[in-house]
């Protein structure tokens, strides 16, 4: 599916919409896959696809040394990941970058259902590995 930034943008509108919806029908209070599992059905019912644990293989060097396990993955290109916690934190949007990275997708929501207003954070990542500038000595 070719997207570009439109596509990115109304997509990103749809699910909050129906984020929003599972916040203000839930409220607080429940754990996180009470929210993953009401998320997936809002979506469902907007027609609007969606699968939950997606999983994403971490590729090292050409072998697969684990996988991520990313909450819910929309339309095949934005990742969600969800939490109930009393605030997002630096961890939280790494995990999401890892997400990124791990999947070679570019945009993810990171969504708190903790407070009675759910909190959310778009991610964006490009990609871009940068360039060692000097190679480390090595004695032999």
């Amino acid at each position: 599916m070719q997207t570009d930034d439109r596509d990115f943008h109304l997509l990103t509108e749809r699910v909050l919409s129906a984020v929003f919806e599972v916040s203000n029908t839930l409220g607080t209070g429940f754990f996180e896959k009470v929210y993953e599992r009401a998320l997936l059905r809002e979506l469902c019912l907007r027609g609007i696809r969606a699968t939950g644990q997606a999983s994403f293989p971490v590729i090292y060097k050409g072998h697969s040394v684990g996988d991520y396990l990313a909450d819910i993955l929309v339309e095949d290109v934005l990742v969600i990941e969800l939490k109930c916690v009393d605030r997002l934190a630096g961890e939280h949007t790494a995990q999401c970058i890892n997400y990124l990275r791990a999947s070679g997708r570019t945009l993810c929501l990171l969504l708190n259902f903790q407070k009675p207003k759910v909190e959310w954070k778009r991610i964006v990542h490009g990609f871009q590995i940068p360039q060692l500038l000097e190679s480390p000595a090595v004695d032999g």
